[in-house]
């Protein structure tokens, strides 16, 4: 399957200045970007970004164990918005270095562990996470709450200039 994310720059820029951010204790900052969907070709889907909610700062848990870790009050804020706006889900959080960024072993496990409890509130849509660095991202995507995520395919940056980041695997 191809998937394509569409993604504004003006909303790339504000996703990354926000989970900049310092926080009290956390070492990271995450967030929820919603989507829209539409079919490309007959086996592809574009995911279009649709807006940016990111964490309230007195969500987050103390854990020296996670970059971040949030709760289950900003899972429940998130969820509500889907299900209020018919919208799927997509985690997203930053890793501070250039170049491609690659899920680490733990956002594998974590997201492996909460994405698929999104389709307790939208099952017919698709959700997933995305890994932002500072000058790309990459992300993955889920089908249903049974299957395994898939990579996301294509990545173009809508805004002057747009930027088309290619094939991703």
């Amino acid at each position: 399957m191809k998937t394509h994310l569409r993604i504004t720059r003006e909303m790339l820029v504000n996703v990354r200045i926000d989970l900049a951010r310092p926080h009290a204790f956390a070492h990271e900052r995450v967030g929820f970007i919603t989507c829209k969907f539409g079919s490309i070709d007959p086996s592809g889907v574009v995911i279009l970004a649709q807006s940016y909610y990111p964490v309230a700062d007195e969500d987050y848990i103390r854990d020296p164990r996670y970059g971040a870790l949030i709760g289950s009050d900003a899972f429940r804020k998130a969820f509500q918005v889907a299900y209020n706006n018919n919208i799927g889900l997509f985690h997203i959080h930053m890793h501070p270095h250039q170049g491609v960024p690659r899920p680490s072993r733990i956002d594998l496990l974590e997201t492996a562990r909460f994405v698929p409890d999104f389709f307790n509130v939208r099952p017919a849509l698709l959700h997933g996470a995305l890994v932002l660095s500072r000058d790309s991202l990459s992300g993955r995507v889920w089908t249903s709450a049974h299957m395994p995520p898939k990579p996301i395919t294509h990545i173009t940056i809508v805004g002057a200039p747009i930027e088309t980041l290619g094939y991703r695997r």
